[in-house]
């Protein structure tokens, strides 16, 4: 079992020396950090079981830690762009071959109401409901697992889905790196770092709560059926 020195990820060191902990933390975890990373935003886009992972907030996180030095900004899209590709994949093959028993299941393991708003998104936009719904949290997991169930020609989803990728990691790391470079914010990154930590955490609980919510509100509704 790999210990991990208390100095190394102390909170306090990373958010109050940014340029300092994070190359140490690259420099002595490297490529599980990125593995992590990948992790992550794979399992909020490929399993539409997670929807409540952070994704937006994750990305920023990193584009600002990587203004920082010690994480490559150039390595951390080309990591995460390919997760998030990845994941939308399997995502759409889990839509493909279970995605209607997924539907049809008493146990609720799909909110179906998500399932419905990402349907009406597919009537109104098509295609671009890939590349848009990557933008949107919660739809994010669902439009691929839709756009498996109906079907979607794959080397034309994976044409949206490769897009959408590209588009929704590169825009969020950049714009946390740019921000992160800003004169007015170089001075206060301890402040901010914190800001930023407490709202993707609050978020995280509150997708988590209304994801539990959801899922016991279709449990009772189906419960007559049964």
């Amino acid at each position: 079992m790999i210990m991990i020195p208390p100095d190394i990820v102390s909170l306090s060191n990373l958010l109050g020396d940014v340029q300092g902990a994070i190359p140490q933390l690259m420099e002595t975890y490297g490529i599980w950090i990125y593995a992590i990373l990948f992790a992550i935003i794979f399992c909020e886009t490929g399993l539409v079981f997670t929807p409540f992972l952070p994704g937006d907030s994750l990305l920023f996180l990193m584009g600002f830690l990587a203004a920082g030095g010690g994480i490559n900004v150039s390595i951390i899209i080309a990591v995460l762009a390919a997760a998030a590709i990845l994941g939308d994949s399997v995502n759409y093959r889990i839509g493909t071959s279970i995605g209607s028993r997924l539907l049809n299941s008493k146990r609720c393991l799909v909110d179906k109401r998500h399932v419905a708003m990402t349907r009406q998104y597919f009537r109104k936009y098509g295609k671009n409901t890939i590349i848009m719904a990557r933008f949107i949290p919660g739809i994010r997991s669902f439009a691929p697992f839709v756009a498996g169930i109906i079907r979607m020609d794959y080397p034309e989803f994976f044409t949206y889905n490769a897009a959408g990728g590209i588009f929704w990691v590169g825009g969020f790391v950049l714009f946390g790196y740019l921000v992160a470079s800003l004169p007015v914010f170089r001075g206060s990154q301890e402040m901010f770092l914190w800001a930023i930590l407490i709202i993707s955490i609050g978020m995280f609980l509150l997708m988590v709560h209304n994801f539990r919510k959801n899922l016991k509100d279709c449990a009772v509704q189906d419960l007559p059926e049964e």
